[in-house]
């Protein structure tokens, strides 16, 4: 039986794709303006070695669609009277595969006022849906008369970069960013299929230093392999002059690569090795995989594997505050001076369908933490060996006890509009909760129970057509008190950090003179202080351990 079992993967493995190989893609998209209006009758030039010069041209809602192509690299030229020609070279090509590219059209006076600002949520909304896995990878499109498509930037410009200045800190506990921080972020093309970047923070409020750094390296290579690498450091100061060797510093190896079948299997895989240095030394292997069937093109069945928690900040659609790397990790914690590093495994099993303006996603899940970092909130010192403080937002880290969950989630999203979205999710599993009421911080850990929980959440994001204000308001209710969300891995559309969220980004006229974009930022967290569960000080006072903190970020953000 297995014998016949390898034989037919044999042949599903040379017939895939010599099968594909030999079938036409195509090439489509929507052509809007820079407000995002569609453009109708807008003529789209398809360039390439195996074709001379194919035209078509844009329908009442702005699309194109060029078929029939053969593999290989093309260009397009865009033209529409008003506006200045745009052309998008490059684009690789492969067999039996669906490439979407959206172009924006702009005016001679907005290219001489302000540089493109990078994408925007308006556009990636409608489409990034299906495709989206708790690793970073490249993201892809559903059309509803095609295949599955790569989606290409439109930007043209070979270097990129973003200067923030925040003031705030996220309140996450020990290793959050500090609460006066520059952020940086730089991006070059080389070697046409290859991108070099740069980000980092910067901290220096409360008088003590603070610094992330990341170098990264991604490559798309003709075959769709698109193999990354990245190299992270970070340093932060110790918490407490209690606290002998203290300072934590990490160093992180991060690989990653994808391997595509046709348009029907996609594999995505990658790992990151940890040193850090804190009271000690340890290291940490950190393998992540997800591995996506296409069933059709409105249905994706996906299974994903994780180790540590997902970045969420660009599944808001756009940065949820400027690149503080926060989500980097590692998450440290202290039990009778003795450090552990949080460690996590997350199983899921997902089926995600669209249905007209709406799409669904089923989800099982398992997950399983040692050493969960908890956060917590009050005036706290190291000496007693049991917790970390983080001394710019008064937030301080505890460490749970280890837990297994298993849990489910339902995700429903529909486009109410062309720049208002509705997501609502639902989800169940096990959450960390203290057994009994009025306990010392020093003893909660051994009243640490696992407790099941339902949680719904209702996030809406939109773009305010005049002033160009985006926003995203969310609240997440849970059935019963808990020191842990709910599907914390949770990296779908419907994710959203516990209790009342707002942020909100308004692009800030430029100048004729300044070749840059400007955004304020204001990023607010659980603004009502719910979920707070108190605990007993050793000094007597009440200290509070929660799901998030309340806090407020803001600032300004400078892209050019």
């Amino acid at each position: 039986m297995f014998r016949k079992l390898g034989l037919l993967t044999i042949v599903v493995a040379v017939v895939l794709p010599s099968w594909a190989a030999d079938r036409p893609g195509s090439i489509a998209g929507y052509v809007r303006n820079s407000a995002g209006v569609p453009q109708m009758g807008a003529m789209v030039e398809v360039l390439g070695s195996t074709i001379h010069n194919l035209k078509v041209f844009t329908d009442e809602n702005g699309f194109y669609s060029a078929a029939g192509l053969v593999p290989g690299s093309y260009s397009l030229k865009v033209s529409a009277p008003s506006f200045l020609p745009t052309l998008r070279e490059k684009i690789g090509l492969r067999a039996g595969a669906a490439m979407a590219v959206d172009v924006t059209l702009s005016t001679l006076f907005e290219a001489m006022q302000v540089a493109p600002a990078g994408n925007t949520p308006d556009n990636d909304d409608d489409w990034k849906w299906v495709l989206r896995s708790v690793a970073n990878r490249p993201v892809l499109r559903v059309f509803d008369d095609s295949q599955v498509a790569a989606k290409e930037d439109g930007d043209d410009r070979t270097v990129k970069g973003t200067v923030s200045f925040v003031a705030g800190s996220p309140s996450e506990g020990y290793g959050s960013a500090s609460d006066m921080s520059t952020g940086f972020s730089v991006e070059k093309s080389m070697f046409a299929s290859g991108t070099v970047s740069l980000d980092g923070n910067v901290g220096y409020g409360n008088g003590s230093p603070a610094a992330v750094v990341r170098a990264g390296y991604v490559r798309k290579m003709a075959n769709g392999s698109e193999p990354q690498v990245g190299f992270t450091m970070r340093r932060l100061s110790s918490p407490d002059a209690s606290l002998h060797n203290a300072d934590l510093q990490a160093l992180a190896l991060t690989t990653s690569d994808n391997l595509i079948v046709g348009d029907i299997l996609e594999f995505h895989f990658g790992s990151e090795l940890q040193t850090i240095q804190f009271m000690g030394r340890v290291n940490a292997f950190r393998p992540f995989g997800s591995a996506d069937f296409h069933l059709s093109p409105d249905t994706l069945i996906e299974y994903s594997y994780a180790t540590s928690q997902p970045n969420t900040r660009m599944d808001k659609g756009f940065d949820s505050a400027p690149a503080d790397l926060s989500e980097s990790g590692p998450h440290v914690s202290l039990a009778g001076f003795s450090p552990a590093v949080e460690k996590a495994q997350h199983h899921e099993l997902s089926v995600s369908q669209r249905l007209g303006k709406n799409k669904v996603q089923v989800a099982v899940y398992s997950d399983r933490m040692t050493d969960p970092a908890l956060v917590g909130v009050g005036n706290v010192s190291a000496a007693s060996g049991e917790v970390l403080p983080d001394i710019y937002s008064g937030t301080f880290t505890y460490q749970g006890s280890d837990f297994d969950t298993r849990g489910m989630r339902v995700v429903l999203q529909r486009k109410l509009a062309s720049d208002l979205t509705a997501t609502l999710d639902y989800s169940y599993g096990g959450v960390l909760d203290l057994a009994k009421p009025d306990v010392t911080l020093q003893d909660a850990r051994d009243h640490l129970v696992t407790r099941d929980r339902h949680s719904v959440a209702l996030k809406v994001n939109g773009t305010v057509p005049t002033t160009k204000t985006k926003w995203i308001a969310s609240y997440r209710w849970m059935s019963g008190e808990g020191l842990t969300p709910v599907d914390s891995f949770n990296a779908s559309p419907g994710q959203a950090d516990p209790f009342l969220n707002l942020f909100v980004r308004q692009p800030i006229p430029g100048s004729a003179f300044l070749s840059a974009h400007l955004d304020a930022l204001v990023d607010v967290r659980n603004l009502l202080a719910q979920g707070y569960v108190p605990v007993m000080g050793q000094d007597g006072h009440t200290l509070y351990l929660v799901q998030t903190a309340r806090s407020l970020r803001g600032g300004v953000a400078i892209s050019f």
